[in-house]
């Protein structure tokens, strides 16, 4: 993701030099092209992108160890 710049407040870009290719079948395609149309997203790799990494980090969030375990 991005990290937060401290001086102002605002988040700076990281290069993204890291490629990742996923296959599809002809049906998770139709439903990834079907999601972007109903929900406007222009770039199909971000909407991927974002969706994966909220996936993640919830996963990580939810099996972090918590005070009371």
């Amino acid at each position: 993701m991005t990290q937060k710049n401290s001086s102002s407040g605002k988040f700076k870009r990281q290069p993204r030099n890291h490629p990742v290719t996923v296959l599809l079948n002809d049906s998770e395609m139709r439903t990834i092209t079907r999601y972007c149309e109903r929900y406007k997203y222009r770039n199909r790799s971000e909407m991927v992108r974002q969706t994966l990494m909220r996936a993640i980090l919830k996963r990580f969030d939810k099996d972090s160890p918590t005070l009371f375990d």
